[in-house]
């Protein structure tokens, strides 16, 4: 008997699936054949409610953004926001060297037109309370058009993966380096910040984030995890 349809019903076993799939698979890799056969729907269904995969990035993006900051709180365990920022790009950035998959939804992410723009509009958001007594002067449109090169400069740096030279570590270092230069912050609170991320073991931080979000995610979207995924 041919299942009714509903929109609703659809959209969540769409993104459902996907997720699973971007997550195991990784974005590129995943295709439509997949998602249609994992979320037991049609073609003609998932063009009417997403068009192209692209719709449930935005989905997925707007869910890790939104947790990485809180999770970067709690980690940091201090009201410092130039803190928390180092930690959470400092965890961003190690968690797309430790998972290619993830890797691959973030650079995809930093690359799409309408991701980039949501990440644009809420991080902007974010710096202007973080940074804006180091620049008073500047409005929230002021940090949009900073965040669109230091945006850039955390696609570029996740896309190059790490090698004997060029350490995780080092483009942690280098990255927020360049960004509170950017963004005004006094050497001596640059240097302060990068002491304490130095002597965080950012790899196992990482990982433990990372398993956080893969579960957060599966309560999200709904789907069960595959044990060999977790690891």
């Amino acid at each position: 008997m041919a299942r009714r349809y509903d929109k609703e019903d659809s959209k969540r076993r769409i993104l459902s699936a996907c997720v699973k799939l971007f997550i195991e698979k990784g974005y590129h890799n995943t295709t439509l054949a997949e998602i249609l056969r994992e979320a037991d729907v049609t073609s003609s269904t998932f063009q009417n409610i997403f068009r192209t995969k692209d719709g449930v990035l935005m989905d997925l993006v707007e869910f890790m953004f939104e947790n990485q900051f809180g999770m970067a709180r709690t980690i940091a365990k201090t009201s410092n926001p130039v803190l928390i920022y180092a930690v959470e790009t400092s965890i961003q950035i190690a968690l797309a060297e430790l998972n290619e998959n993830l890797r691959d939804i973030y650079i995809e992410a930093y690359s799409n037109s309408q991701t980039i723009e949501y990440i644009h509009q809420h991080t902007s958001t974010e710096l202007h309370k973080i940074f804006g007594s180091y620049l008073s002067d500047y409005e929230e449109s002021d940090f949009y058009e900073l965040e669109i090169g230091s945006s850039g400069i955390m696609c570029g740096y996740m896309a190059k993966h790490c090698d004997k030279y060029f350490t995780l570590e080092k483009k942690i270092q280098r990255f927020l380096a360049m960004s509170m230069t950017v963004y005004a912050v006094p050497d001596d609170e640059q240097q302060q910040i990068l002491s304490y991320i130095s002597s965080l073991d950012i790899r196992h931080i990482a990982n433990q984030v990372m398993q956080k979000l893969f579960i957060a995610l599966a309560m999200k979207f709904d789907f069960t995890f595959n044990t060999e995924w977790r690891k």
